[in-house]
C-alpha cells in the first residue's frame, strides 16, 4: 500500500531513492536541508581563526564542502565532541564560539536545485522531533545560539519574536517553534511526512520485488543484514501513519538508503526492581507536571521520589521545589564524584543546575541544610516500591530504609527504541552483545560517512551515533548528505 493517494512515494528499484525516518527533529531536519540541494561554500575573504584549517579552505573555495575531503579538512580539530566532522561543521558555523568569541561563520550557502537527492523525513510528531515532548518551560543545557541549524542563526529567530535568552539559554518551547518555523522558512516540509511510525526496517531482493513475489519477511531474521552477491537489495520499510479520523494506515517504502535519526527520548530506563510497574510509578517528568495541574501533589502531600543524577532528575527537582513540594532524591554515586554532570558544568553559566548541586551537597538525610521539603540520599539505590506506596532504600553499605511517598519519577536516562530492526539493532552496536546505547555502546559508523561498519546504506545520526548535542549532530548531517552525494554522481540516474 502506497504512503498516501496524494503522494507521490513508489519509485523504481534502480532510482536514487533516499530515505531516513523517526527523525525529524534537528539531525533529521539539519541532513534534509543538506539534500535539497543547499550547499555549503567557504565564504571569500572570510578569515577562520584556525590558521591550519583557514590554508586548507582556501585551498579549494570554488568546491563546496560537501565535495571536499571531510578527513582532510577535520584533521588536527580538537572540540567537546569525539567526532571529527561533528568537530569541522561546528567550527566552521561558529568559529570560536567556545572561547567566547562572536565570529561569524565563514560559511556561505547556495540553493543549487540540481544537486537535491529525493528523500523523505518521517516522525512521530511534527518537526522538531521530541522537543515537542518536552515540557515548554525548560531551558536548554546548550546555550541558544548552539541550538540553530544552518543559514538561520538561532538569535535572529528570537528577535523577531521581540524575545532574549536567558543566561544565554532558550526555553524548549522556543526551539520547538524555531525547528518548525526552520522547515516552512527553508521550503523542507515536502519532505516531511508526520505522524508515523515505522515498525520494520530490512533488507530484501530489488528483484523479489520487480517480480511483486510475495514472502513472509519475518522469517530468517539471522540473515537479514547480510549482503547477496547475486542481486541487488534494497531497504524495505514498513510502518503505519495515523489519518485525521485516528485511523492507522499501513505503508511500505522501498529505498536504496535509510538513515537513523531517531533519537534516545522514547525508551526510559527502567530500574528493574519490584514495584516499578505500579501506577505511582513513572519515567517521565511529565507525569510530575500532570500531578501538580491535577493537584493530586501538593505542599501537603507525602513527598515526590525523584531517582536520578542527571540533568533531567536537576529539571524534576526544580520544577517540584518552585511548587513547594516535598522530595526525597535518591542517586548512586557521591556528591563530589567527577563523573557527575554537575561537576562538570560552569557554575556562572548555570545558576539553577548549581543549586541543586548544593542541595544534593548540604540537604542530606543525615544533615539537616537551608533547603526546605528537600533530603538528598547520595549512595543509596530503590530495593522496591510497594502497593501501599512505600518505596524500601538501600545505602552503600547494606542499611535499608523505608519510605511513604505520594509518586515516584526514574529518570535514570532513556535507550533508543530500535524494535524496528533485526535484533533491536544489537548487531549494529559497537559491542554486539549490548544493546544500542547513546553513551556507552552506540552504533558503529565510520566516522567521515556515518555508514553503519556492518550495514552497507545504512546510516546512524544523532545520539544513535554517539553525538548527543545539537551543535554536533549537524556534523553527521553533513557526513551523510556528502556520502550520499558521492554515490549518485558515481552511479548516476
Amino acid at each position: 500500500k502506497h504512503f498516501s493517494k496524494n503522494c507521490s512515494i513508489s519509485r523504481s528499484i534502480n532510482s536514487s531513492f533516499f530515505f531516513f525516518f523517526s527523525g525529524n527533529g534537528p539531525s533529521g531536519i539539519c541532513l534534509s536541508y543538506l539534500l535539497s540541494g543547499y550547499t555549503p561554500y567557504f565564504k571569500r575573504h572570510s578569515l577562520h581563526p584556525h590558521p591550519i584549517l583557514q590554508r586548507k579552505l582556501e585551498e579549494a573555495p570554488e568546491v563546496s564542502i560537501l565535495d571536499q575531503d571531510l578527513e582532510y579538512l577535520s584533521e588536527g580539530l580538537e572540540g567537546r565532541s569525539h567526532s571529527p566532522v561533528a568537530l569541522l561543521f561546528d567550527t566552521l558555523q561558529r568559529p570560536d564560539t567556545d572561547f567566547g568569541g562572536t565570529a561569524e561563520s565563514v560559511l556561505t550557502w547556495w540553493h543549487e536545485p540540481n544537486r537535491a537527492i529525493p528523500h523523505l523525513v518521517l516522525g512521530r510528531n511534527a518537526p522538531g522531533g521530541a522537543w515537542h515532548s518536552i515540557e515548554g518551560s525548560m531551558v536548554t543545557l546548550s546555550r541558544g545560539e548552539w541550538m540553530g541549524l544552518p543559514d538561520l542563526p538561532f538569535k535572529e529567530w528570537l528577535k523577531q519574536k521581540r524575545r532574549g535568552l536567558r543566561n544565554n539559554r532558550a526555553t524548549a518551547e522556543d526551539i520547538a517553534q524555531y525547528y518548525q518555523h526552520y522547515v516552512m522558512k527553508k521550503g523542507l516540509q515536502k519532505n516531511f511526512r508526520c505522524g508515523t511510525v515505522v515498525t520494520s526496517v530490512r533488507k530484501v531482493s530489488a528483484e523479489s520485488i520487480s517480480n511483486h513475489t510475495q514472502k513472509d519477511l519475518q522469517e530468517d531474521s539471522d540473515s537479514l543484514w547480510n549482503s547477496n552477491e547475486q542481486s541487488t537489495e534494497v531497504f524495505q520499510v514498513d510502518g503505519f501513519f495515523k489519518t485525521a479520523e485516528g485511523n492507522k494506515e499501513p505503508f511500505s517504502i522501498y529505498a536504496e538508503n535509510v538513515v537513523l535519526a531517531t533519537g534516545t527520548y522514547d525508551n526510559p530506563t527502567w530500574l528493574g526492581v519490584k514495584g516499578e510497574n505500579l501506577s505511582y510509578v513513572h519515567h517521565q517528568l511529565s507525569a510530575l507536571e500532570e500531578a501538580v495541574k491535577s493537584n493530586s501533589v501538593g505542599i501537603m502531600s507525602d513527598p515526590v521520589l525523584i531517582v536520578g543524577a542527571g540533568l533531567t532528575a536537576a529539571d524534576a527537582i526544580l520544577f517540584a521545589h518552585h511548587c513547594n513540594i516535598p522530595v526525597i532524591h535518591v542517586f548512586r554515586r557521591r556528591v563530589s564524584d567527577p563523573g557527575l554532570i554537575f561537576n562538570q558544568l560552569p557554575k556562572m553559566m548555570y545558576p539553577e543546575y548549581h543549586k541543586v548541586h548544593q542541595m544534593m551537597k548540604e540537604q542530606t538525610a543525615a544533615c539537616a541544610g537551608p533547603y526546605e521539603h528537600y533530603i538528598s540520599f547520595p549512595e543509596h539505590h530503590v530495593l522496591s516500591f510497594g502497593k501501599d506506596k512505600k518505596c524500601i532504600l538501600q545505602d552503600k553499605n547494606g542499611c535499608q530504609k523505608a519510605y511513604k511517598i505520594s509518586m515516584a519519577l526514574v529518570l535514570t536516562g532513556s535507550n533508543p527504541n530500535l524494535s524496528f530492526l533485526p535484533k533491536d539493532g544489537i548487531d549494529l552496536a559497537m559491542d554486539s552483545d549490548q544493546p544500542v546505547n547513546p553513551k556507552r555502546n552506540p552504533i558503529d559508523v565510520d566516522p567521515f560517512t556515518y555508514e553503519c561498519t556492518q550495514e552497507k546504506g545504512l546510516y546512524a545520526l544523532g545520539p544513535l551515533a554517539g553525538d548527543n548535542f545539537v551543535r554536533f549532530v549537524q556534523g553527521g548531517a553533513l557526513a551523510v548528505a556528502s556520502s550520499l552525494l558521492k554515490k549518485v554522481n558515481k552511479n548516476p540516474p
